[in-house]
């Protein structure tokens, strides 16, 4: 098998010390013969594609920026769930800075009053989830213990995993009651754009949107003008449209967008986590078992 993953070879062949693994992070020895493939999706596993890989497993969850070669594998499968601690502790961070009106709260100086703030609570506010896999199934989880209310929409309406959360039928049901709107719905024809004017004009005036699935959902231009009459009263987004953002560009420079750089999943639990998920399908497939996280059975 190939790995693009340096830090996962080793975990790989202790597990499996009758599999051969070869580090391809530098490239592809010409010749080499392989039938799987642990990657990214891009320009090492383009060249991991001409070697007979019969299953590529991705490192991440999103398929959009996967190279076409690489997305008409034979078998292809994403590390869903994967990214879910580190993306979740991220929303719940957000929705938090959000309610308590941070950075603004913040001291830099002696202030006018000392014990008097603007600043809310999670505790009582609606979280809406857009999208309610992994991620979002385990951001509900720690929204309820703070006592939030949770409702999530998904493509069918098949009762909630999460004992708790109500599940609804159309975005206008989310998007009237929700005090965070928090999208985490893949990329896909359905779900462009589904964040616009008209949706906006739906939204619950003062909300807080969090995206940290893609920055296709949102229209960004609709999502200016929802800023700036405060429909909109925050946007913490992760991701945008396009990647990366052009210097100079508005979503930088407004008052009332907080901005990082598609990091929230990132750190080693995530790689870990990919890992494990990589080695226990690996001994599904030399097992001859169906193999999880196979790219096209997700749904939002």
């Amino acid at each position: 098998m190939l790995s693009e993953h340096r830090g996962a070879i080793e975990r790989i062949r202790s597990r499996f010390p009758s599999i051969a693994v070869l580090d391809i992070s530098e490239g592809v020895p010409s010749g080499t013969r392989g039938d799987v493939l642990f990657g990214q999706g891009r320009a090492r596993s383009v060249e991991a594609m001409t070697t007979g890989v019969r299953w590529v497993q991705l490192i991440g969850t999103g398929t959009d920026g996967v190279a076409p070669e690489v997305r008409d594998a034979p078998v292809l499968t994403s590390a869903r769930g994967a990214s879910a601690v580190g993306i979740s502790e991220y929303v719940i961070a957000a929705m938090g800075a959000f309610a308590r009106n941070f950075p603004a709260n913040w001291l830099t100086e002696a202030p006018e009053h000392w014990y008097i703030q603007q600043a809310g609570t999670l505790a009582g506010a609606t979280l809406g989830l857009f999208g309610f896999g992994g991620i979002a199934q385990r951001v509900a989880r720690i929204a309820l213990a703070m006592e939030m209310k949770v409702i999530a929409l998904r493509r069918h309406t098949a009762p909630s995993p999460v004992a708790g959360v109500e599940i609804v039928g159309a975005l206008p049901d989310l998007l009237a009651v929700a005090d965070h709107l928090v999208l985490a719905a893949p990329a896909t024809d359905a779900t462009f754009h589904a964040i616009n004017a008209e949706s906006l004009r739906l939204l619950r005036p003062g909300a807080h949107l969090v995206n940290i699935a893609r920055g296709s959902l949102v229209d960004q231009e609709a999502l200016r003008g929802a800023l700036d009459d405060g429909t909109v009263a925050r946007a913490s987004l992760d991701v945008t449209d396009p990647e990366p953002l052009p210097a100079g560009h508005w979503l930088y420079s407004h008052p009332r967008v907080f901005l990082t750089p598609h990091a929230s999943w990132a750190g080693p639990p995530m790689f870990e986590a990919a890992t494990e998920l990589f080695c226990d399908n690996l001994a599904r497939f030399v097992a001859g078992k169906p193999l999880e996280g196979v790219v096209g059975s997700e749904g939002y």
